[in-house]
């Protein structure tokens, strides 16, 4: 087993391409999750341990979130709860890149992890809401609701643009050597854009989890809440329409 400083400098080079991440998931998650991983792999932990381990920190978060009532100590706690869950999410993938101990279900028990966390952090805002919250308006508890419906859609159609596209892709090349096509040599891959990254920090669940940093002050955490339930609306449409395009021009002939 080497030294940390050897597994850091392999768990660099084994890095997700930057394309299509935020500013903070590149600078800020990702070097974090690669220190994580490499102290698991030190400790000799298995890639879904550490999903896990990842779990642990954010549905216990959630769970406070729901039953404890809204404070200054607890939203400090909450984030930084959610923040070293967000690390342990980047941690295990980069940990079986690293070990080559991935498989489909560790794909798969990742995603299960992943979806759950989108359905109970807001199912746990919408309780807090109920229970704790002196609310202007009943309306408001919709809020929540409508907050979930986009950001479990948008990750889901995310997957299965990535699912059906490799599937889209590979169903063409079979096509083009079927028909002793020359192959086509693509085109190079374009540069990450910084543009792009500051865009997408909106969007990013590091991000979001910031605003319950503001707990401590109910009616700033529901305007930061609902602001971030516009955003994340106003993307998943963009999304929606970007996903679609790209599946489209994946139709055969």
């Amino acid at each position: 087993m080497g030294s940390t400083g050897t597994v850091l400098r392999e768990l660099r080079g084994a890095q997700k391409s930057a394309k299509g991440v935020s500013l903070y998931s590149r600078y800020v998650n990702r070097p974090a999750g690669r220190m994580l991983a490499a102290g698991a792999y030190r400790a000799g932990l298995a890639p879904n341990q550490v999903t896990l381990v990842s779990a642990a920190f954010t549905y216990a978060a959630l769970a406070a979130v729901a039953l404890v009532e809204p404070s200054w100590t607890l939203g400090l706690a909450v984030y930084a709860a959610l923040a070293v869950g967000f690390a342990f999410d980047s941690a295990d993938g980069q940990l079986a890149r690293l070990t080559g101990r991935g498989g489909p279900d560790g794909e798969w028990l990742d995603h299960v992890v992943d979806c759950g966390k989108l359905l109970l952090v807001h199912a746990a805002v919408l309780i807090s809401f109920y229970r704790f919250g002196e609310l202007p308006s009943d309306a408001w508890l919709l809020l929540p609701l409508g907050f979930q419906l986009a950001a479990v859609v948008t990750f889901c159609a995310g997957l299965l643009r990535e699912q059906l596209g490799k599937a889209a892709a590979t169903a063409l090349a079979a096509t083009a050597q079927a028909s002793a096509a020359p192959a086509d040599p693509g085109t190079p891959p374009a540069p990450v854009s910084r543009v792009r990254a500051v865009a997408l920090l909106p969007a990013d669940y590091g991000v979001f989890c910031l605003v319950f940093l503001l707990l401590g002050a109910p009616g700033a955490f529901r305007a930061g809440y609902a602001v971030l339930a516009v955003v994340h609306t106003l993307f998943l449409a963009a999304f929606l329409t970007k996903w679609f395009r790209e599946l489209r021009a994946l139709r055969p002939g």
